[in-house]
């Protein structure tokens, strides 16, 4: 399917970055592992690391799946006011996760003293990289939309509606002799929710797609550092921190695979795909620990600019795709006091995941 390839021509990129880092090393010093100390205890930290796979996968699981369950529940459905409240909430969170955590991991790794002079500290490549992972995210953004205008005029409806029209078509997406429902029109369909235009479902399922990448490959980063990490004075605070940000990090996720309208089959592939990257990043970490330093260049490297890509497609999903179009649509611009509680929402997400920057 189109939107699949789009999606791994995405994985590609990212996953080319670690694989062609290494030759970079070339220019590289290797650096020592950091010195013994007292909170370094190799069997404690397993255990530990055995407690964060359960802790986290559980809370993943009950964040991005929280929104999701909401449509029985009418105060919270997509098109009433507290949902909205609580996706700039959301997205806070996503863009205070690419500001406050991300970005400056990367920095810190790529401006390390374990990596040589020239070229790393020469010129900013976290903020480079990070620049350029945000335009290659638009152009992506924009192509996906343009690819699925053209070749669907009629615009799409829900994957739970297609089923039974006649061939289950791509992505839920009919052609311009198929009748929907009785009041089916001009790209147009009704839900439980009311009525959505077809542009704005296609445009949601291309911000879902493309914003599970970014957290995907930001989860793993941060599973394998801390399934490598033997420390476990670092471990005890991260395994609670994290469990807080992959929690509201989901309910973000989660509101925008709600909001596209995917049959339940779909909808549960991309939640546990969400809940399980980070347990698996752990896993993997675990498995590295005896050969992983992650003071090592290849390591810090690899890490570091995969922290860059990410957090460029964490702040331009948060900033363009969820809190632009949000605030620019016609249900905020209708009501300034919504505005208002929504911004609020905004800075209490924000700052929320701002304040577990101290420990994770």
């Amino acid at each position: 399917m189109a939107s699949y390839k789009v999606f791994n021509h995405i994985a590609i990129i990212f996953i080319l970055i670690s694989i062609f880092t290494p030759r970079a090393l070339s220019v590289v010093e290797d650096c020592g592992a950091e010195e013994d100390n007292s909170c370094v205890n190799k069997s404690k930290a397993l255990s530990l690391k055995i407690i964060a796979i359960v802790s986290i996968l559980i809370t993943s699981m009950i964040g991005v799946c929280l929104p999701l369950v909401t449509r029985s529940i009418p105060a919270l459905s997509p098109e009433r006011s507290l949902f909205v409240i609580v996706k700039a909430f959301a997205a806070g969170i996503i863009l205070a996760t690419g500001f406050m955590h991300v970005l400056p991991d990367s920095f810190d790794m790529l401006s390390s003293s374990c990596l040589k002079e020239n070229p790393w500290h020469k010129f900013p490549f976290t903020g480079f990289v990070a620049m350029l992972s945000a335009i290659f995210t638009l152009a992506i953004d924009s192509m996906a939309t343009s690819l699925y205008s053209k070749k669907n005029k009629a615009g799409v409806i829900p994957e739970s509606q297609a089923q039974g029209q006649g061939g289950d078509q791509e992505m839920g997406e009919v052609n311009a002799g198929n009748n929907v429902h009785s009041h089916h029109h001009h790209g147009s369909f009704s839900t439980k929710d009311g009525v959505i235009d077809g542009t704005k479902l296609l445009r949601y399922r291309v911000i879902a797609m493309v914003l599970e990448l970014g957290i995907i490959v930001h989860s793993i980063v941060i599973g394998i550092s801390l399934g490598a990490s033997n420390n476990t004075c670092t471990i005890k605070g991260l395994v609670a921190a994290l469990c807080f940000h992959q929690m509201f990090e989901g309910m973000g996720l989660g509101g925008c695979i709600l909001q596209a309208e995917y049959k339940f089959l779909k909808k549960a592939i991309m939640a546990f795909f969400f809940a399980v990257t980070t347990p698996f990043g752990i896993a993997l970490g675990i498995a590295l620990s005896s050969t992983y330093e992650e003071n090592s260049p290849r390591a810090l490297i690899t890490v570091g600019l995969l922290n860059a890509s990410s957090a460029g497609l964490l702040i331009y999903m948060a900033l363009v795709d969820l809190l632009a179009a949000d605030f620019m649509g016609d249900k905020l611009q209708g009501s300034i006091k919504l505005q208002i509680k929504s911004y609020m929402a905004v800075l209490l997400g924000a700052g929320g995941m701002s304040l577990m920057a101290k420990w994770a």
